[in-house]
Order: structure tokens, then C-alpha cells, then sequence
């Protein structure tokens, strides 16, 4: 049965087989077409032209001998582990040819549907050498893959045939969420913000840790100079004050069904990710203790708090394999899971859907119990169809009701965000560019105000 099997492969050309090349088959076509106009204006027989073009076919057989074997071409794979999501990344594959033959190659690598990927790809390998030869792939869509064969058809100089094969390069690769914003915040956070158009505002005068004694600056808060310093240096001094460290930052990511809503670049929920990941390494980087939950219909991940930079990789690893859900997002059971995993006060940041949670009037008991102990905010990402929808010119009556609608829509939201305002709930909303700094600069403002 086994030898049947790869008997059918065999025909098929599945990872193995001998192919024609274009080259033989062009050549074939001129040679028939050739002698057939002879053997019309000459007495030759039928039989001299099914000879000639069996000789052809014996001689164009050395061409096979001018390709190196199978076993003689060996392949490596080298591909990072983990590729950001929508990033191009250069994958190589190394050829070795031991034998004495120079070859031309055309690669097809086992790389997942979903990857954006330039094959067939072709190369020319010398005889007894190793090249290295490379294509760009972008992955466009987070998870665990594996790849695990890389498809090769190879000639010789003159291409007549082509050889065909598979070889078994078994790897993992995890595609992970961009990282670009964290990246860069991480390098420079007050560039990174600047660069926003944000500015990060000081502290308050009297919040915050003591850092140290330095010079006082124009601009310096006169509260706090260090007289006893100045005093014993005859230079003025002043006080430098941090916001306080070992703070608890709890991230709430909504994985429901309106987090699949396509933007520009990914979807709501990708975006949500990259927000995430960006204000968790800021407030680790302060020394804070981050915990993150992902929830839909019921909690999918939780990560417990804890601080050190170290953390954001378990915070990576938790969440980069989650995904939209088809049904509706359950905010009281993320609450209630909530209240009995934190112990201390926290900052609670929720990346949802702004317009789905102010019908969820059933969340909002659960609200005024936690913001007893918790400080509570929710940053969405504005929906540029509605508000398109409420600047167009009515130059129709359809055009009208449906600028008539979507002012309707935006009027109910603010009054609702108003409301759940006064039950002491911040609400944020950002364009889909601007929602990784909009949550950042919410966070730090946060802790230098002294509101946790």
C-alpha cells in the first residue's frame, strides 16, 4: 500500500518527478514543425521523423547528467521566531551543492496561506559552494504556525529538464502584534510622546516620591527649594520629585464582536493590542505592577500583576494568540472576575468599544461598586463612518436621513457619556493613529497627578 502511494505521488510530481523544461519544449516545437515541412517536400517516411525525434529526445536525456542529484543539494531555513504583525522581515535559505555541477533553483517555501510572500523565487548555485538566497514575507494575521517543507525544482545550465523536490525543514514561528509603537517609547518616552504632539505634563507639587536634590531651573515649582541646601552650598536648590512607584495598572482587553470592526491597517482589536502592550511597558518601566485580562463571552486570559520589564515578555506570550470572538463581549463577568482577583487599588483600563458599552446599562452596578475601590477608565477608538456620515453635504433625501441618523447617533453618544461621566467613569475616544499615545499619556497623566 505504502509503495502504491508513492507510485501515485510519483505521477503526480507530488515532492519528487523529472519535469520538461520550456526550453525543451520550445526546442521540440522547432525541431517538429521543421522536419514535418522536409518530410512534405521530400520523399522521407513517417517512421525517419518518429526516429529523429526520439534521437532528440535521447540527447536532451545528457541534461539530466549535467544537474546535480537530489541527495547532493541540501536546504536551511532561517527565519526569526516570533515576526511582528504587518512588518516585513527578510527569511534566507541557506543551499549547499556538494557536487561538482552548477545548477539554477526555484523556491517555493511551506510558508501559511495567510503570509504575503513573493514565490516562485530563483537563484543560481555554483558547483561546491554554499549561497544564501532570500525572499520578504509579511504576516498579517497573529498566531502559532508551523512551517515545514520547502519545495525546490532545480536544472542544469541548459534548463531542458527540470528536477523536481521537497525538503522537510520543520520550524515554528509565532506572529506577534506590532511592537513599533513600544519600541519607540520605550527608546525615548518624552520624544515619543512630543512626536504625537503630546506634551507630558509635571506633577503635582505636592504628590510623588523624593528623587533628589539639583539646581533649581526657571520654571522650577519656588515650593520646592531646598533651603537647608541652599543655605550650606550658597546656590539654589530644589527638590525633584517622581510619581510614586509599585502602583497598580489592571489592562482590560475586549476580544467581543464589534473589536473585529476593519480599520486602515488590521482591526480594532489589533490596534487595542498595540495600546496595550505600549501602556504596559510604560508603567512597568515606572516600576509599576501590570496585570492584563482578555475577555468576550467569558475571560480567555489573565495575567496576575506583577512588576520588572521582564513581565511585558509574559504579557506578550499570554495575549498575542487571541482573537475576535462572533458573539458579544460580557462585561459583568469580566467585573466580577475583577473584584476577585484584585486585592489593592488599581487603575483599570478598558479598550473596548465606546458605543457598545453605553447600551450595556446592566455593567453599570457593577461600576459603582468597583470604583469604590478602583480608579476606572475606557479608551475606544472613534468610528470614522458615523462621523463621515454626519459632515456629508445632504444633496438627497437618502443622503439627509442618513446624515439625520448618524447626528442622531453622536448626539445619543454624548449624552450617555455624560451620564456614565457623573457615575465616575472617564471615557476616551481616539483616532485609530493616535490611540496608542492617547492611552499612554492618559496613564502617565494619571500617576503624575496623584489620582491613583
Amino acid at each position: 500500500m505504502k509503495s502504491l502511494k508513492s507510485l501515485w505521488d510519483r505521477l503526480l510530481f507530488r515532492d519528487r518527478g523529472i519535469l520538461p523544461g520550456k526550453r525543451l519544449l520550445a526546442l521540440f516545437l522547432i525541431f517538429s514543425i521543421g522536419i514535418t515541412v522536409m518530410a512534405a517536400f521530400s520523399n522521407v517516411s513517417w517512421i525517419w521523423l518518429f526516429v529523429m525525434n526520439g534521437l532528440l529526445l535521447l540527447i536532451s536525456l545528457l541534461d539530466l547528467w549535467l544537474s546535480p542529484k537530489k541527495k547532493d543539494l541540501s536546504f536551511k531555513r532561517k527565519i526569526p521566531d516570533a515576526l511582528e504583525r504587518g512588518i516585513t522581515y527578510a527569511v534566507q535559505i541557506e543551499v549547499t551543492n556538494a557536487s561538482n555541477k552548477a545548477c539554477s533553483v526555484r523556491l517555493t517555501d511551506g510558508i501559511p496561506q495567510s503570509f504575503r510572500t513573493p514565490f516562485p523565487f530563483e537563484g543560481t548555485i555554483k558547483a561546491q559552494e554554499t549561497s544564501a538566497l532570500s525572499y520578504q514575507v509579511i504576516a498579517p494575521v497573529r498566531g502559532n504556525y508551523e512551517i515545514d517543507k520547502l519545495f525546490v525544482r532545480y536544472r542544469s545550465v541548459f534548463g531542458l529538464w527540470e528536477k523536481q523536490t521537497a525538503a522537510v525543514i520543520k520550524q515554528h514561528v509565532r506572529v506577534i502584534p506590532d511592537l513599533t509603537q513600544t519600541k519607540r517609547y520605550l527608546e525615548s518616552p518624552q520624544q515619543f510622546l512630543l512626536h504625537e504632539g503630546v506634551r507630558v505634563r509635571k506633577q503635582r507639587s505636592e504628590a510623588g516620591e523624593f528623587a533628589r536634590i539639583r539646581s533649581y531651573a526657571v520654571g522650577d515649582d519656588p515650593r520646592k527649594i531646598n533651603w537647608r541646601q541652599t543655605a550650606k552650598l550658597q546656590e539654589i536648590m530644589s527638590n525633584e520629585y517622581e510619581p510614586e512607584h509599585g502602583k497598580y495598572v489592571t489592562i482590560l482587553i475586549d476580544c467581543g464582536r464589534m473589536m473585529g470592526a476593519e480599520l486602515k491597517t488590521g482591526n480594532r482589536l489589533e490596534k487595542a493590542l498595540e495600546a496595550a502592550l505600549t501602556t504596559a511597558a510604560a508603567a512597568l518601566r515606572n516600576g509599576d505592577y501590570v496585570a492584563v485580562l482578555a475577555f468576550s463571552t467569558d475571560v480567555q486570559r489573565f495575567v496576575p500583576p506583577e512588576k520588572g520589564m521582564g513581565h511585558l515578555q509574559k504579557i506578550l506570550q499570554t495575549i498575542s494568540t487571541i482573537h475576535v470572538e462572533a458573539s458579544e463581549a460580557n462585561y459583568s463577568a469580566a467585573f466580577n472576575y475583577l473584584s476577585a482577583a484584585l486585592k489593592k487599588r488599581s487603575l483599570i483600563l478598558l479598550f473596548s468599544d465606546v458605543q457598545t458599552f453605553l447600551y450595556e446599562e446592566t455593567v453599570l452596578h457593577h461600576l459603582r461598586r468597583m470604583r469604590q475601590r478602583h480608579l476606572f477608565m475606557l479608551i475606544g477608538i472613534e468610528d470614522k463612518t458615523l462621523l463621515a456620515a454626519a459632515r456629508q453635504e445632504p444633496d438627497s433625501s437618502k443622503i439627509a436621513m442618513v446624515k439625520s441618523v448618524a447626528q442622531q447617533q453622536i448626539g445619543f453618544k454624548k449624552q450617555k457619556k455624560t451620564y456614565w461621566e457623573k457615575q465616575g467613569l472617564s471615557m476616551v475616544e481616539a483616532k485609530e493613529e493616535r490611540l496608542v499615545t492617547a492611552a499612554v499619556s492618559h496613564y502617565i497623566r494619571i500617576m503624575n497627578e496623584g489620582m491613583l
